[in-house]
């Protein structure tokens, strides 16, 4: 009794290792039939009470069938603004902005490649909050139908552009306003995962659905994917809300194809 003891003592304080559960259960010369059976249900026990472990690939590796837009190294794959001048960069891994680009025109961070129905998953994190921080993710190239990055009670996801458009229905307003708030802390890093397909939108965060299947009237049928650039200073101090935000672990499923 005292070998299975061991066992039980065992799992009241940490899962036990493997190795240890079949050693005790290999020793059937040294054990009673009544020991040896509470030894299998120890056994059958642990597996049941061992963590499930899954093994996570490295940053900008993509999972099986889906395609990298971001190789953590260098922006190839999309369109820097012309005039950028660095604002828009590559630090540890991650694509990093300050919200000071010193382009011209658009200085928001444009795929090269346009994309119609697809899966696309984004890791984001606003690195602090000034003002309200907003950001977003275009798609289909349309900054109307953008997916927003907020510090707002109302969460992160919404179709802003679609929703205060006074000519949207209250129906598909609501449609295209978060559920539930699914956001982590500023500074942690959140993970959306946005279908497009057709002209229907849906939009998860962090495992949540704050979206669900918002049929968006006049989206454009293919188009690029941008990181939007938001945010302005004078003499030095923000004056509107500033995109400080960081992206990694960007990957596409197409669904056209």
């Amino acid at each position: 009794m005292q070998q299975s003891n061991r066992c039980f003592a065992t799992l009241n304080h940490t899962a036990p290792r493997t190795w240890e559960i079949v050693h005790l259960a290999g020793q059937e010369s040294s054990f009673t039939p009544r020991v040896r059976w509470r030894l299998l249900l120890c056994l059958q026990a642990c597996s049941l009470l061992m963590p499930m472990t899954t093994t996570s690939g490295a940053d900008n590796q993509p999972p099986s069938g889906l395609a990298a837009l971001y190789n953590g190294r260098e922006l190839s794959g999309w369109k820097v603004p012309e005039g950028d001048n660095g604002h828009w960069r590559v630090l540890n891994g991650v694509i990093d902005y300050d919200a000071q680009s010193e382009a011209s025109g658009d200085k928001s961070l444009w795929s090269e490649r346009e994309f119609g129905d697809f899966v696309l998953h984004v890791d984001w994190r606003i690195k602090e909050t000034p003002y309200v921080n907003p950001n977003v993710i275009y798609v289909r190239g349309s900054g109307k139908h953008q997916i927003n990055i907020w510090c707002w009670p109302i969460g992160s996801g919404e179709m802003y552009g679609i929703r205060t458009d006074p000519k949207t229905a209250p129906e598909l307003r609501a449609a295209v306003t978060p559920r539930t708030q699914a956001d982590k802390p500023v500074g942690e890093w959140n993970h959306f995962e946005i279908t497009v397909r057709g002209n229907t939108v849906t939009v998860v965060l962090n495992g949540k659905p704050v979206v669900a299947g918002a049929q968006i009237p006049n989206l454009p049928p293919r188009g690029r994917i941008a990181l939007q650039h938001h945010g302005g200073q004078r003499d030095g101090k923000w004056n509107s809300p500033p995109s400080l935000v960081q992206f990694r672990n960007i990957y596409i499923k197409e669904l056209d194809k």
